[in-house]
């Protein structure tokens, strides 16, 4: 009896020592991170350690656990090795009964070696995308931006698109009317680029500031130019805000209009003048609004696909 005890406490006096220095690591790893003036960027092998360590947390208590009750057992007089055998069976049986539970440790452990994600990145996975907040051995755990915490297992993630590792380019369009300069709206786009990329808000997100590619399509009411910017994971979104609204201020002080679907209508003539004439709703003019609505819902729809 007297050993089982002293198994037991030198079991948890092991396993204390060993979770007390994982969770202080966990800490300091948490708080540690490069201050890029005003943008900290977390070190990637700190996260790689918050991500593994939790889970050898968890192997190493499993470990400790089975081998304290063996011993336990070979203390009072017990025979482990038949003990050892039959669980060896054991584990054969529940091994095929347990085939999906085996696939997501084992895909697991694949993962990992493959830092395919870490703690704290945003991943997409067929339906699923979100943070990665932990790990199990079976599973992840990924926070939807709107809420929802999804738990994956690994055997279930399939192929993985990383969004936060190195650097993300993002491209998107710009309408400008047919009469507009080309040429001077590139100008005014790289300018408006470069301020952003020098602007203390954004310049430690920029690899490559904004500028345009050339002319996309002619559109429906205008002319499509296509735009593109590198930035580090997470600057892109407001960037292109402040981006838009630079533009806009930028177009207006230039007399350049952006374009908008509209309905010419000719009205009756009136002794008051043609801005005062009734309006006749004609068939004429049904069909006309109805035709615009349907091209506006066909070209957003295109641009869903």
């Amino acid at each position: 009896l007297i050993n089982v005890i002293v198994i037991a406490l030198a079991a948890d006096f092991g396993w204390s020592i060993i979770k007390a220095l994982i969770e202080r690591k966990l800490g300091i790893e948490a708080h540690a991170v490069i201050s890029d003036e005003e943008m900290p960027v977390v070190d990637p092998q700190q996260a790689r350690l918050r991500t593994l360590l939790p889970i050898i947390q968890n192997i190493l208590l499993a470990v400790i656990v089975v081998m304290a009750v063996l011993m336990m057992l070979a203390s009072v007089g017990i025979q482990i090795g038949p003990l050892i055998a039959g669980a060896g069976v054991v584990g054969v049986a529940v091994g095929f009964g347990a085939q999906t539970l085996v696939k997501d440790v084992i895909s697991g452990v694949f993962y990992l070696l493959d830092d395919a994600f870490r703690v704290g990145e945003y991943i997409s996975s067929g339906s699923y995308r979100g943070t990665v907040e932990s790990f199990s051995l079976r599973s992840v755990k990924l926070r939807h931006h709107r809420g929802p915490l999804f738990t994956i297992p690994f055997g279930e993630l399939g192929a993985v698109q990383n969004q936060s590792r190195d650097w993300v380019t993002d491209k998107f369009n710009i309408t400008v009317g047919y009469d507009t300069d080309i040429d001077f709206a590139r100008k005014l786009i790289k300018r408006i680029g470069l301020e952003l990329a020098e602007d203390p808000e954004f310049k430690n997100w920029v690899i490559e500031p904004i500028k345009m590619q050339g002319v996309q399509e002619f559109g429906e009411y205008g002319i499509v130019l296509r735009v593109k910017v590198t930035t580090r994971p997470g600057g892109a979104f407001a960037m292109k805000g402040r981006f838009f609204l630079r533009l806009r201020q930028a177009f207006k002080e230039q007399g350049i209009e952006l374009p908008f679907p509209t309905v010419h209508v000719e009205g009756l003539q009136s002794p008051h003048g043609a801005e005062n004439a009734p309006l006749q709703i004609t068939p004429e003019l049904k069909l006309a609004v109805a035709q615009s609505h349907t091209n506006r819902r066909r070209k957003k729809a295109g641009t869903t696909e």
